[in-house]
Formats: structure tokens, sequence, C-alpha cells
């Protein structure tokens, strides 16, 4: 029986194009850190070679200690001085960021519904992000990390999307098994991958990242309206 639902975050709770997030969060970081010495191309190279080992994490270490670990072989051991300059940024400059929002909108509301209704919910963003930029996020639409029972950063998940592990460990976490579980997000590659360690799966298709083409008419979908209806329909759990 269904009593969890994990929803992704960029694209799926948060309206916004991933490429305009991307490129405006990468200017404002090269802003805050090309003063310190650091060059804007190098730094954007260690950075995705960075979010990349986050990815490819096979569970040995945390995915932070995974990011820098390789940041720091890119741009020099000193560079482990930046996290705490970066937690700044996290709390300040990154939240201009928001301006990129298609529209204003405020989930809240859905949440308290599903958990009114006895369902647990779990912010099941890929943890490439620590604590303090999921939360800055969170903000812009009305919620924080604690409306959810779980949230993945990349301080305490050792793997990412499209793992199925990654799936695996939440469901560790918060005690669940796959068939109890909906992962609602807007990738199917990184988002439906949760259907490989046995969850359901629905596919928000209002800001579609389907860069690779995959098809995507086997997976319930529709728009984050569509959604909405069809989460409120679910019967409250006894």
């Amino acid at each position: 029986m269904l009593n969890t639902i994990l929803f992704d975050l960029d694209g799926t709770l948060i309206p916004f194009v991933q490429e305009e997030f991307i490129q405006a969060y990468f200017k404002e970081l090269i802003r805050r850190l090309a003063p310190m010495g650091y060059d804007g191309e190098k730094l954007t190279a260690a950075l995705w070679k960075g979010t990349k080992a986050m990815i490819c994490n096979d569970g040995t270490h945390t995915n932070r200690q995974v990011f820098w670990d390789l940041f720091t072989q890119e741009l020099g051991v000193q560079a482990l001085a930046l996290e705490s300059n970066l937690e700044d940024f996290y709390v300040r400059e990154f939240d201009s960021i928001r301006s990129i929002l298609r529209s204003q909108v405020d989930r809240r509301p859905l949440i308290e519904r599903l958990k009114q209704k006895g369902y647990e919910v779990v912010l099941a963003t890929n943890p490439v992000f620590p604590a303090v930029a999921v939360e800055t996020r969170l903000s812009w639409i009305g919620l924080c990390g604690q409306d959810f029972r779980y949230v993945t950063t990349y301080e305490n998940s050792r793997h990412s999307k499209p793992n199925p592990d990654y799936f695996r460990d939440i469901l560790s976490h918060i005690g669940r098994e796959p068939g109890e579980c909906l992962m609602v997000g807007n990738n199917p590659v990184d988002d439906m991958a949760a259907l490989d360690a046995g969850l359901s799966g629905y596919l928000v298709t209002g800001f579609l990242e389907n860069p690779e083409g995959k098809p995507i008419d086997n997976y319930p979908r529709g728009t984050f309206a569509e959604l909405e209806a069809y989460l409120d329909s679910l019967p409250a759990i006894q």
C-alpha cells in the first residue's frame, strides 16, 4: 500500500529550466570566487568533475568527501578552505538565482495535504549540493527541510541518481519497502531509475529533462497540476 511520496526538487517542485539554473549558478559562483584568485574556467571544470564523481559514487564514501577529494585534486589542497566560503555563498548570493523561476509557487499546501492524509514525504533531490543549498532552494517554493521526513544532501548520501542504490539507501533510512513508495520527478533517466529499485513513478512533464530522448509513454505522467489532482485523489491512510 502506498504510504510515502518521494519528490525531486529542480524542475519538479521548483518550476525552472535546468540549463538556466546552471548558467545562473555558475555565474554567481564565479563572481564570488574570482576575486580570491580562482580562474573561472578552471573552477567550472573542477565543479563539473566533482559533480561527475558524485554521480558515479560507488558508496565507499559520502558524496561530500568524493566531491572535495576530486575538487582539491584539480585546484590544490588549499581549495579545501573554500568549503566555509561556499556555505556562506549558498545563504547569500545563491538566493538571488530564484529570479530564474518561471512562476512563483507555494508547494506547502500540497505537502501539508499529503501529510494530513497520513503520507510521509521525502525530498529526493540529487545529492550533489550541501544541505544549506537545498534549504535555500526550498525557500523559493515556501518549504524547508523540516517539512520532509528525510532530505538527501551530499553530506548524508553515498550514491546519486540514476543509481538505483540511491533510492534503496533512502528506503533503508526511512524503513519503507519499495512497493510503499512513489517517486515523482521530471527526468526519465534520473528519477524513473526508482522503478529499477522497485518503487513506482510519476513523471512531471512541465519542465521535462530528457536530453537523451528516452521514450516516456510507459510512465504515468502529466503536468504538475495533473500530478496534484492525482495526489489529492489518493485515499487517506487509516
